[in-house]
């Protein structure tokens, strides 16, 4: 009693085993401390009492009717969107699921990543086959789970690969006319018009799309 601390936290990183919970409480009910306890390492055990395992609570998803024609969708959106790439004629698509496409510049992936990246739309480069570098890949790597799981559908997901086109174009100018180097491509991404306007396409058509768990339009403030 020779600090008299308002507050006690019960915590530790790499502490193996439980702690002695009444004498924390007892000890901060005696100086009158507020005690915080730092779960972050077990509240799931709290939250759920204990189960069921992950690879339980994983099972039943994919083997229920609803996950099953998500994943249908999903894969038809997949095709959806790499048919709308390839029918512009400058991509590769090197998969149908997981798509991987290279653009017709076979240096402009980390461009096109780090583009979007200002569009708030996410893509990652990637090396594909005969690239020399993987910090500067021809390949781009894209996903439909996360917008499948917005209620997306194929025509949906063909205004998206719009979207990426127009990304890609938007890049394939700027490194023309600024040059390959990131440092001189970077140059071209300031007060860039195409840039703006592309961005705001992206949300005014993702904003038209509710987040799985809750409606935008239930939301107390909508902006």
């Amino acid at each position: 009693m020779d600090f008299m601390p308002k507050l006690i936290i019960c915590w530790g990183s790499a502490y193996p085993r439980d702690w002695d919970y009444k004498r924390f409480r007892e000890v901060a009910d005696k100086c009158g401390a507020l005690l915080l306890y730092d779960m972050a390492h077990i509240s799931g055990l709290v939250a759920a009492q204990g189960g069921p395992h992950n690879p339980r609570i994983g099972a039943l998803d994919v083997a229920s009717p609803g996950f099953k024609a998500y994943a249908k969708q999903d894969r038809a959106n997949a095709v959806a969107l790499g048919n709308y790439l390839m029918s512009k004629g400058i991509y590769n698509l090197l998969s149908v699921n997981l798509h991987f496409f290279r653009t017709s510049d076979v240096y402009a992936g980390n461009k096109v990543e780090k583009l979007c990246d200002l569009c708030n739309i996410t893509v990652n480069k990637n090396a594909v086959f005969s690239d020399c570098s993987a910090l500067a890949p021809g390949g781009v790597r894209i996903g439909a789970p996360a917008m499948t799981s917005r209620g997306l559908v194929e025509k949906d997901f063909e205004q998206i690969a719009e979207l990426l086109h127009r990304a890609v174009t938007v890049t394939l100018n700027i490194q023309k006319e600024h040059g390959k180097l990131l440092k001189d491509f970077n140059k071209g991404l300031v007060n860039n018009k195409d840039i703006e306007e592309l961005k705001a396409d992206v949300e005014k058509f993702s904003g038209s799309f509710d987040m799985p768990g809750f409606q935008m339009s239930e939301m107390k403030y909508k902006d």
